[in-house]
């Protein structure tokens, strides 16, 4: 049964959080690298590091057809020349609001580190034959979950989730190789990238990085 928080009880315990309260790695803007990729790399190794849990879990937002901001929890799948790679079921929520606005941004939060990265750009949709290469070295679990499909459509019941599972999860068992039709991988070709250093002072450094039309990178500091 769920319990009543009392409003007192909420505001007590959300003003009884802290931040930042342990030594924070230092961000010289003048050590950073000409391109965002490699700071990206080196942030996210430090964070795992560091014991960041999960420290490739990124938020993902998307607009509808109504221009509605949407946000959702998701896992990094690569970061290279290409892109952020992140894959999810084409017929999604996500996937259909790509499918219509392709644009899209990123978000990390390491709070173990007090670092942030945000990037925005353009995503594209990888072919079925990179999206199956996507589903193929994942788990068993991940290839149950993408089988059982209708991701974002409306549920009857937990008993229906529960047989619709059970079976993919046999099916994935028993055929590793079960094709996923609407399983897609996307990259996101950033335009923006920004790197948050945050300080216990609150002096945060923030630095960006946008393409130029040549295809090179600006980098500009930005204040806190």
């Amino acid at each position: 049964m769920t319990r009543d928080i009392s409003s007192d009880e909420f505001h007590e315990t959300l003003h009884s959080l802290r931040v930042w309260d342990s030594p924070l790695p230092g961000f010289d803007v003048g050590d950073a690298p000409e391109e965002p990729l490699a700071l990206f790399r080196e942030w996210f190794t430090h964070a795992a590091k560091a014991g960041q849990p999960e420290p490739h879990t990124m938020s993902l937002a998307t607009v509808d057809g109504e221009g509605r901001p949407d946000v959702r929890t998701l896992m990094l799948h690569d970061a290279d020349g290409r892109g952020w790679h992140f894959a999810s079921h084409a017929t999604s929520a996500k996937g259909r609001q790509l499918a219509g606005q392709p644009e899209a941004a990123l978000g990390f939060y390491w709070p173990a580190v007090a670092r942030q990265v945000r990037i925005r750009g353009r995503v594209t949709a990888c072919g079925p034959e990179e999206s199956r290469a996507d589903l193929a070295v994942r788990s068993r679990g991940a290839l149950a979950a993408a089988l059982t499909g209708r991701q974002s459509e409306v549920l009857g019941s937990a008993e229906e989730l529960a047989r619709v599972s059970a079976a993919a999860w046999e099916r994935a068992g028993a055929e590793p190789d079960a094709p996923a039709p609407t399983w897609t991988r996307y990259v996101l070709d950033a335009a923006e990238v920004e790197f948050f250093q945050g300080d216990a002072a609150r002096r945060h450094v923030r630095l960006r990085y946008r393409r130029a039309a040549d295809g090179s990178w600006l980098r500009e500091l930005l204040w806190p």
